[in-house]
């Protein structure tokens, strides 16, 4: 069986519709169809986890979501000039670049301040997913044997297909045998890779600051 790289695995990079070439569907015997990134998610360990870092990160959470209220509230009056502006006759447009800028700049700063809120909780669901994703092959190759299937595709690469075909649940079911639980503090250095004081790849952005984006000129 060809398998998955391990770095596809740990990114769940899916394959692309456009890289399996047409002759080859008459051909091959016993395709499937899976979801990874929902195998993951509706697997029991992670969402047993997630309900545990709402837990256990409840004051970064909230935290967070106070600061996000308030500058959200900092900014909807900046927001609020800038579109009043912009759709003023004979709009300076300088003006509106400057004030446009200046709504960017604080929207950055204000998403540095929030990742740094929710740098514990990033690094714990990236701890959590790598510890399952590591499971991804393992499960994807009993679900193989088990339904005799020669080519597991994920559904952007299907035009269409039989519910027979789909294994997302009987990947779900071999993840929840195999990795019933997961921890979701990670080592002392830990970042996402696995790799301890190394720079690993960048945590999940947190929400956008405000609920209003300026639109540009």
């Amino acid at each position: 069986m060809r398998s998955f790289s391990k770095a596809a695995l740990a990114a769940l990079v899916t394959v692309s519709a456009t890289s399996v070439a047409a002759p080859a569907f008459a051909q091959v015997q016993g395709l499937g169809v899976v979801d990874l990134q929902e195998a993951v998610r509706r697997s029991n360990a992670f969402t047993t986890a997630m309900t545990q870092i709402q837990t256990t990160y409840k004051a970064q959470i909230d935290q967070a979501n106070t600061r996000r209220t308030a500058i959200q509230n900092e900014l909807k009056p900046q927001v609020d000039a800038f579109e009043a502006a912009r759709r003023a006759p004979n709009a300076n447009q300088q003006a509106l670049q400057t004030q446009y800028q200046g709504i960017q700049q604080r929207e950055q700063t204000a998403q540095q301040e929030l990742g740094r809120i929710l740098q514990p909780v990033q690094l714990a669901q990236a701890y959590v997913n790598e510890q399952i994703v590591r499971q991804l092959e393992p499960a994807l190759d009993r679900v193989m044997a088990a339904r005799r299937l020669s080519v597991i595709l994920p559904p952007d690469a299907t035009v269409k297909s039989l519910p027979a075909a789909q294994v997302t649940n009987d990947v779900i079911a071999e993840l929840n045998r195999s990795v019933p639980s997961v921890q979701i503090t990670p080592p002392a250095g830990w970042q996402p890779g696995g790799q301890q004081g190394a720079p690993g790849a960048a945590a999940p952005a947190p929400a956008p600051a405000t609920g209003t984006k300026p639109k540009g000129r």
